[in-house]
């Protein structure tokens, strides 16, 4: 546990409104998103600058102090939630919710490390840009956060993960030091990039504090389509119909199962299927344009999908006729997690495979699963564009400790669900990150070179090891 002395030291430094110590007011921030991590603080420190910030670390690092940062707390595997023992302390970035500077013009916008997805994307909407990264947590997510874990989303088939997106960083590194690389430029050969370095390091090299994000146009015209396939190797099949006839206005191309889709129809309130025939699957596909070009998306769209149904890929479609309908659709994929979440105790996956193997491998990994462990159910939803697999196996029904079947069987689902994602050349983690939920696996799974590497890095950057402990590193004996 934090001694009180020491809480002091720090209200001395940041004030009163720096430092949160109200158990009530703290205990929100120390459990994970899905309440399977849960830790303690003794405060929460909420430095409003960058130079606050710094000073902060400086004298965490002189007191050998850890520290949790966290943003929107939104975390998917426990990458924000403070140790159970009380031995850090959570620093908050939520005060620092400045857009510094957005241009039309550099297609740029410098954003503080507490400013919401959300917001940023109303701000760049008001210059006539747009900001192409979004996912469900986009109304409490933090550009930090996003930052730190290299998110993905609905839109990475054409634009990228955060890692593509980020042109510049500023961050506190553990010693207390800041690192000004703000400055997007595109030619910069100074030997290693710390700024990559920081993105998708979930916290353990240093603090983000701003951030220079891309910009692009606004979205002059779109076309937002819902198609029922029979397998997701049609749905693959429709993709690449429509990259062909469309290029890359393809924004968006989400693939998911009707059982997947049934829970959302079932748990949140105002949701309808876009189409009447019951499909085995289902793709929800965004075509943009950035200008206002003839034929327009919807036409184009249309004329594509006529295409797939004369060549037998297309069960039955619908093309929203208006916003309200396109948003009703992307309501439905929004709702994903949450649907899965309220169906009751399960075993998520954010998982990647080669996009090629991506359709055998939704079926596949569900039916075995559900062989080798009897009595549960598995299925999946994803961005087929990039391989991006959400693949849930749920505990059998009737089961009301959610907690003690997964410490139950947990480990050997785990297990068996990532031995196939390496079979299939993939990725245990696609967009989420490692955090402390798949830190284990990540060591038994991960090459020798790439451990030694991750924890070289590590103690370059962060030597007394106060930066977000337990997170992302393996420890010595899960290697």
């Amino acid at each position: 546990m934090i001694e009180p002395s020491i809480i002091t030291r720090f209200t001395s430094l940041l004030g009163p409104k720096g430092v949160v110590t109200d158990p009530e007011d703290i205990t929100p921030w120390t459990s994970d998103w899905r309440g399977r991590y849960h830790g303690a603080a003794a405060a929460i420190l909420a430095p409003a600058s960058t130079q606050e910030v710094a000073a902060t670390v400086a004298l965490a690092a002189d007191l050998g102090v850890a520290l949790v940062p966290q943003g929107g707390n939104t975390s998917m595997v426990g990458g924000a939630t403070p140790p159970a023992d009380g031995s850090a302390l959570i620093l908050s970035l939520r005060r620092m919710n400045a857009i510094r500077s957005l241009s039309a013009d550099d297609n740029l916008a410098v954003c503080e490390a507490g400013v919401i997805l959300s917001v940023l994307h109303d701000a760049a909407e008001d210059v006539g840009r747009r900001f192409p990264l979004s996912l469900g947590a986009k109304g409490s997510a933090t550009i930090g956060g996003l930052v730190s874990t290299n998110a993905g989303g609905t839109q990475v088939l054409r634009h990228g993960t955060m890692r593509a997106l980020v042109e510049g960083v500023e961050a506190v590194l553990p010693d207390g030091s800041i690192f000004d690389g703000l400055d997007a430029l595109k030619k910069d050969n100074r030997g290693y990039d710390v700024k990559q370095l920081l993105i998708g390091a979930e916290g353990t090299l240093g603090i983000v504090t701003a951030a220079a994000l891309r910009l692009v146009p606004a979205i002059a015209a779109r076309a937002v389509g819902w198609v029922g396939v029979e397998t997701p190797a049609e749905a693959l099949a429709l993709l690449r119909l429509v990259e062909a006839r469309l290029g890359d206005s393809v924004e968006g191309f989400e693939v998911i199962a009707d059982e997947t889709l049934g829970f959302v129809l079932g748990h949140i309130p105002g949701t309808r299927s876009p189409i009447e025939t019951r499909t085995p699957w289902h793709v929800l596909i965004e075509v943009d344009h950035n200008d206002m070009r003839e034929p327009g998306p919807s036409e184009r769209l249309e004329s594509a999908l006529a295409d797939a149904f004369e060549r037998g890929i297309a069960i039955d479609a619908a093309i929203a006729a208006n916003e309200a309908q396109a948003d009703a659709f992307w309501r439905i994929r929004e709702s994903l997690s949450e649907s899965e979440k309220a169906q009751g105790p399960a075993l998520q996956y954010d998982i990647s495979v080669p996009v090629a193997r991506m359709p055998a491998f939704m079926i596949d990994a569900a039916q075995a699963a559900q062989a080798h462990f009897p009595g549960t159910t598995a299925s999946s939803f994803g961005h087929l564009g990039d391989g991006n697999v959400h693949f849930h196996v749920r505990a059998p029904k009737g089961t009301s400790d959610g907690p003690a079947w997964i410490a139950a069987h947990g480990r050997a689902i785990n297990a068996f669900i990532h031995d196939a994602v390496v079979a299939a050349g993939g990725s245990i983690s696609a967009e989420h990150g490692i955090g402390q939920m798949k830190r284990a696996e990540l060591g038994r799974l991960a090459s020798p070179a790439r451990i030694s590497a991750l924890r070289a890095i590590k103690a370059a950057f962060d030597p007394k090891g106060i930066m977000n402990p337990g997170k992302l590193i393996p420890l010595p004996e899960e290697a």
